[in-house]
């Protein structure tokens, strides 16, 4: 039995991943590094620079603060970077523009019809972001998927903060699997190393982020154009076994 035949729930990232990054995110960086730099845009473009984007092509680094840090992670980057603000009050802003942009977030698919899909077989789904854990249920209630995740895990959800396990770790106590029955979908190294951490079946990469082939290869055992080429790699009959209660 291959990894893939083994596979009977699927973690998947949100931004890159379910939301197509450079549509959805770069003008909210922009927006963020503004905040963090009091209107003074000479500094607002320092501070993107500093986390990983080019100002002025919008480009964003695989693996940087905006790739792939957290909400206090990047705080902490802008305030290191000159930001005269603290990291505290710059992560509640950060967090309130983040829950707020889910209704600006631009989708790689259809994703209600997605998530139903893969419902209807009987996998079990769920969500694990760098973001908080009120912006991925805000973009699940936009987007329709809502009702067919059964685990939602963010940075301030209390399972650790990516690459560490324990977000893969809380999908399997909420669902009954063992870990080399998941599939860890996302687009950087963080999503990869974290599902190889917590010993993941599978770690699936997509190129709807800012990683490429040869920045996440050697951590990922498939490399998809975007998210609608996975269901190709699973069984199509669906999961191998029901989940334990």
């Amino acid at each position: 039995m291959t990894n893939a035949q083994a596979i009977s729930g699927i973690l998947f990232d949100k931004d890159g991943t379910l939301l197509d990054y450079a549509k959805s995110w770069v003008p909210v960086n922009y927006e963020l590094a503004r905040i963090a730099a009091g209107g003074d845009e000479d500094l607002a473009r320092r501070l993107l620079a500093a986390c990983g984007m080019d100002p002025d092509s919008g480009h964003v680094a695989p693996d940087t603060l905006l790739a792939a840090g957290n909400t206090v992670e990047i705080a902490e980057g802008m305030v290191a970077a000159g930001s005269p603000m603290g990291t505290a009050e710059l992560a509640a802003l950060f967090d309130g523009l983040f829950a707020q942009s889910a209704s600006m977030a631009v989708a790689v698919t259809d994703l209600a019809g997605f998530f139903s899909a893969l419902h209807a077989k009987g996998y079990r789904l769920g969500v694990a972001s760098s973001d908080n854990e009120r912006s991925i249920r805000e973009t699940a209630r936009r987007f329709g998927f809502e009702q067919y995740l059964h685990y939602v895990a963010g940075y301030d959800s209390g399972h650790g903060v990516k690459p560490e396990p324990g977000m893969v770790l809380g999908f399997c106590e909420a669902t009954g699997l063992d870990p080399h029955e998941v599939a860890v979908v996302g687009d950087n190294n963080h999503d990869l190393h974290m599902g190889r951490s917590a010993g993941a079946g599978l770690t699936v990469a997509v190129l709807t982020g800012t990683g490429s082939r040869d920045s996440l290869s050697s951590a990922s055992d498939y490399c998809l154009n975007d998210i609608t080429e996975l269901p190709a790699l699973l069984p199509a009959e669906g999961p191998a076994r029901a989940a334990r209660a």
